[in-house]
């Protein structure tokens, strides 16, 4: 039986070796092709054939948006399966995507569970279910909690405990002031939850974030979005990542607080100028003392 054929469009490597380690596991056989932009899934849809397209929204040359009002306008795309995977989960863009034609979404960050959820259901309104589920393992838990390590080891590593509070670093000041409001603020996305954050330093290539300490701990390299509303006009920038390390802010193991180093994947020139503006301005809160 025939094996369906996905792309996954993505500029980011990080969040590609995710989505098709994810799928490779769960449907065994499954052929997948990828594209760093849309520039790229184009001209691979132009001359071959696919079951399913997930694709980014936010990607240089030609987003997501942009892929799939052109895919609605070729009379061999138009019913194609597509689903956008994004952090753009505002109301107004869900609209203008479902008026392009889009077939589902996946929000960013994600479980493997959530993206399984939706790639299943696209196969089954295509008839492909079936077949792309034929040597499916009895058992999804143990073939997919390790995904995020194995694609930054290419398979080698085989388990991701939850994220120890190590060494604490420097000790802080005892809480005497509330949390900073304003400047410096963010709000980081994970799949088991949103958290305020207080960003403590900020690069091109990664965050220094502050959080408070929740009933579950954030895991090592689980992919995350880093939104970001600033200035005057309140722009917001929605970064994707993975978190690279986390330890206790306060120097003893029950901390109420922890330190996040968030690294950025993404690719987009729009991104990283917003970033640059932020840090060139010194928006990035550079010292922070917990809140009661």
């Amino acid at each position: 039986m025939s094996k369906a054929r996905v792309l996954v469009v993505d500029d980011a490597s990080f969040i590609r070796d995710l989505v098709k380690n994810c799928l490779r596991n769960y449907f065994p056989g499954i052929r997948i092709e990828d594209a760093v932009n849309g520039r790229k899934a184009q001209a691979l849809l132009t001359r071959e054939t696919f079951d399913l397209v997930l694709c980014d929204w936010e990607m240089p040359e030609m987003s997501g948006l942009e892929l799939l009002t052109w895919c609605r306008e070729q009379d061999p795309l138009r019913t194609l399966p597509f689903i956008m995977v994004t952090s753009r989960g505002d109301k107004e863009n869900v609209i203008q995507a479902i008026q392009a034609g889009v077939s589902d979404f996946v929000s960013k960050p994600f479980t493997n569970e959530q993206l399984l959820s939706k790639v299943k259901k696209a196969f089954a309104r295509a008839g492909l279910l079936d077949a792309a589920m034929s040597s499916t393992p009895a058992r999804l838990g143990s073939a997919l909690g390790n995904d995020s390590l194995n694609a930054l080891t290419g398979g080698k590593a085989q388990v991701v405990s939850p994220a120890p509070v190590a060494r604490p670093v420097a000790a802080a000041p005892k809480p005497a002031v509330q949390t900073p409001t304003g400047r410096g603020q963010g709000q980081l996305r994970l799949a088991s939850g949103t958290q305020a954050c207080v960003i403590k330093a900020l690069s091109l290539k990664e965050a220094l974030l502050v959080v408070r300490r929740g009933e579950v701990l954030p895991q090592v390299l689980a992919s995350a979005v880093l939104d970001l509303e600033q200035g005057e006009n309140a722009e917001v920038a929605r970064l994707n990542g993975y978190l690279h390390a986390i330890v206790a802010y306060e120097p003893r193991p029950d901390s109420d607080w922890l330190q996040l180093t968030f690294r950025f994947v993404d690719q987009d020139a729009e991104k990283m100028n917003y970033l640059s503006r932020l840090i060139a301005h010194g928006t990035a809160q550079k010292h922070f003392v917990p809140g009661a």
